[in-house]
């Protein structure tokens, strides 16, 4: 992963860990200026525990810190000051590690798209899971759809997490491992000598503003938006 650098600490900067039900300390982790905020403050207020976008900010008086949707490298040293480190990743693993696990899916043309709950630790994506759950894709979603069902699927796992914690058991990965590159604006680009449907799951994914669907022809080059309609 990518190292990203800011100057936000906390959305809650004065709000202590929470205790939550379960008398355990719990913090959100995501990165600032990003997606996903709204969700990761939707589940900080619902443990009512704050939201950090800077991981050196979080005490050791933590239980539990969930890291989601997180840009930067976390050192060994600063995951062994918490009980656990959670982090969840879109692909059934150690199958589909590394970067956008559900848009590569997607692009493969699966429907149904395991996620892994797992500790983080100072290899990529490769701690032992605690839980595995499959999100079910009609295969119409367009970019913000699958992104709020992405979304949606985390929270439900974190609460579950949290829920069922007393009953959970930690499951060493095994099996083949397998690693997703990270994708850039030029893997939005159509090619002129497929059609439309067949590069539909393309269409899906890319980002209308982010990075658009585009082609070339003859050094001039189009870009495509894609819409309901």
């Amino acid at each position: 992963m990518t190292e990203q650098t800011d100057n936000l600490g906390t959305q809650t900067q004065n709000m202590p860990a929470s205790s939550g039900t379960s008398g355990l300390k719990l913090a959100v982790l995501t990165s600032p200026n990003q997606w996903f905020i709204p969700y990761a403050s939707e589940l900080a207020s619902h443990f009512v525990c704050p939201l950090m976008f800077k991981h050196e900010d979080i005490g050791p008086d933590v239980d539990i810190v969930f890291i989601l949707s997180y840009h930067r490298i976390i050192q060994e040293s600063y995951l062994k000051q918490h009980r656990h480190n959670i982090v969840i990743h879109a692909a059934d693993l150690p199958q589909g590690k590394g970067w956008a696990p559900l848009f590569w899916q997607v692009l493969e043309g699966k429907n149904d798209i395991v996620f892994t709950l797992f500790e983080a630790d100072a290899a990529t994506d490769n701690g032992p899971y605690y839980s595995k759950k499959v999100l079910h894709l009609t295969g119409f979603e367009l970019n913000a759809e699958l992104r709020e069902k992405q979304a949606r699927m985390c929270i439900d796992m974190c609460k579950d997490f949290v829920e069922h914690y007393a009953e959970l058991t930690a499951h060493e990965q095994s099996g083949e491992s397998t690693f997703y590159p990270k994708r850039g604006p030029a893997d939005s680009e159509l090619d002129l000598q497929s059609s439309l449907g067949e590069q539909f799951n393309l269409l899906r994914i890319v980002d209308n503003d982010s990075y658009p669907a585009f082609f070339v022809k003859d050094g001039h080059r189009y870009i495509l938006k894609i819409y309901h309609g």
